[in-house]
C-alpha cells in the first residue's frame, strides 16, 4: 500500500516497520507477532526501512501536521491507526530556567528543561506506555502485567483501561501512595510487594508463565523504547532541527535515554538533523547507581545494586535488563553516567521552585544536581547547551508544609504578612 505524507490521503497503515532485531547478538524476529525478550535474553531493536521514509516524508511536512507524539507516524511501530489509544499525548514544552542560569552565570538560553510532566497521567512514562498498549491491542494482548515504582504504573492502568485490557501491576511497599491510589483508581489491580522493583519483576514474570499475562516490564516487549524515542524526535523539531550539546536524563530502566539515542541516529539518516549529536548523560543517584559504577570501570554490563533507596523512586531500579544499551548509548555519544546524593536531589528541586517557580519531581531535580556538579567539575562547560529532562509533574509528590493561618476575627498588622 503506499504511504503519503499527505495527511488529507487517508490510509490504515502508516509506518514502515521491516523487522525486530536483538539488541545484543542481532538475531532477527518477526515485527507483527508477539514478542518479549530475544533467544539471548535481551531486548529487541524495532528496525524500520529508513531509504522508504526518506522518500516519502520530509520535515516540511511534520512541520505541518498537529503537534502530538503521533505526527512521527511513519517512524512508529502501530500499523494501524484504530489501534492508537491515545489520551491527547501532546508536545511537551521547553522551560528555560533563565533565573537559574543567571545565578550559575549561564546564557538563559543553555539551561533548558523538558517538561514532560505535562502529558496524560503527569509523567513521560505515558510515551512508553501509549505505544507499548496499543501495541498490545494490535497484536491481540488481553492482559498485561509490569512492576513499577509508580509512574509507569499509572501510565499502564490508564491505557489499558482506555484500551480494554486487563491489567495487574506490583509496587515495592515504599512507592508514594498517591502512585500507588492513582493506580488503582485508573482500573488496575495494584498489589504493594515487600522487595525493589526487580523482585517485584520477578514476581511479574511468574505470573506471566503460570497465568499467561503479557509482560510489559522495562524493555521486555520492543514498543516502549519506540514510545519514548519521541522525546527525542520532538526535542529536535522543537529546537528547528537542531539538537542541544547535551543531555540530562534521570535513568533507572533507561528506555528513554536509550530510544532517544536511537531517534536521534534514524533522524540523523533521514537527513533531518546533521552534525553532532547530543552527549547523553545518566543521572542516576548515589544510593543507586549501577549505571555510574560500569561506567567508570569501564564494563558493558551492570551488577546489581543491593539495598537500593533514593527519595527519587523512579531511578531506584537496582538492575536493568538494558543496562549495556544505556552504557553503550553513553558512551556512543562521548557522554558520561553520574550519581548525585539525595540531599542535592532535594536542594535542587527546592532551588528550581524558589528561582524560577518550577516544580520539577525528584527524578527531575536529580538532572539540575547533575548539571550543576558537571559545570562546576568541568565536565560540561557554560557555552554547552543543556536539556534537562523533568520526567514528571512535581504536583504528585510531598511538598513542604504551609503552616500560616490568620484568625478573621483578629486585628490582624497586614505589615507582618
Amino acid at each position: 500500500m503506499q504511504i503519503q505524507c499527505n495527511d488529507n490521503l487517508v490510509s490504515d497503515r502508516q509506518t514502515f516497520v521491516t523487522h525486530l532485531e536483538c539488541a545484543l547478538e542481532g538475531s532477527r524476529a518477526e515485527a507483527d507477532t508477539i514478542q518479549t525478550l530475544s533467544p539471548a535474553g535481551r531486548p529487541y531493536w524495532v528496525k524500520y526501512d529508513i531509504a522508504a521514509i526518506k522518500a516519502h516524508l520530509d520535515r516540511d511536512a511534520l512541520d505541518a501536521r498537529p503537534q502530538d507524539m503521533w505526527r512521527y507516524r511513519e517512524m512508529l511501530p502501530v500499523r494501524n491507526r484504530s489501534n492508537i489509544v491515545s489520551l491527547g499525548e501532546a508536545e511537551t514544552p521547553l522551560v528555560a530556567l533563565t533565573n537559574m542560569a543567571a545565578k550559575l552565570g549561564v546564557d538563559g538560553q543553555n539551561l533548558i528543561v523538558k517538561d514532560e510532566g505535562r502529558l496524560p497521567t503527569g509523567s513521560f512514562k505515558a510515551r512508553g506506555l501509549v505505544m507499548a498498549i496499543s501495541m498490545a491491542k494490535e497484536l491481540g494482548v488481553k492482559q498485561v502485567a509490569m512492576p513499577t515504582n509508580g509512574n509507569a504504573g499509572a501510565a499502564l492502568a490508564a491505557y489499558a483501561t482506555r484500551a480494554g485490557l486487563e491489567a495487574i501491576v506490583l509496587c515495592p511497599d515504599n512507592t508514594p501512595e498517591i502512585n500507588v491510589r492513582e493506580i488503582a483508581a485508573q482500573g488496575a489491580r495494584v498489589y504493594r510487594v515487600n522487595g525493589l522493583i526487580d523482585e517485584c519483576g520477578k514476581l511479574v514474570g511468574q505470573g506471566c508463565r503460570e497465568q499467561g499475562w503479557f509482560d510489559l516490564s522495562t524493555l521486555k516487549e520492543p514498543y516502549r523504547i519506540e514510545g519514548k524515542k519521541t522525546m527525542g524526535l520532538e526535542l529536535a523539531q522543537q529546537m528547528g532541527w537542531q539538537v542541544p550539546d547535551v543531555i540530562f536524563y534521570p535513568t533507572g530502566g533507561g528506555t528513554g535515554l536509550i530510544g532517544m539515542w536511537k531517534g536521534f541516529n534514524e533522524l540523523k539518516q533521514l537527513g533531518f538533523i546533521s552534525g553532532k549529536l547530543p552527549k547523553m548523560v545518566a543521572v542516576q543517584s548515589t544510593g543507586c547507581a549501577p549505571i555510574v559504577r560500569a561506567f567508570e570501570a569501564g564494563e558493558r554490563h551492570a551488577t546489581r545494586w543491593e539495598n537500593a533507596e533514593t527519595v527519587a523512586s523512579g531511578i531506584r531500579v537496582p538492575g536493568a535488563v538494558g543496562d549495556f544499551m544505556i552504557l553503550d548509548a553513553v558512551r556512543e555519544s562521548g557522554g558520561f553516567a553520574t550519581a548525585v546524593p539525595d540531599a542535592d536531589i532535594l536542594s535542587a528541586t527546592d532551588e528550581a521552585v524558589q528561582t524560577d517557580g518550577f516544580l520539577m519531581c525528584p527524578e527531575g531535580g536529580a538532572t539540575l544536581a547533575a548539571y550543576k556538579a558537571a559545570l562546576a567539575s568541568g565536565q560540561i562547560d557554560k557555552g554547552e547547551r543543556a536539556v534537562l529532562f523533568n520526567c514528571a509533574t512535581g504536583l504528585k509528590y510531598p511538598m513542604p508544609e504551609a503552616p500560616l493561618t490568620l484568625d478573621k476575627h483578629a486585628n490582624i498588622d497586614f505589615s507582618t504578612l
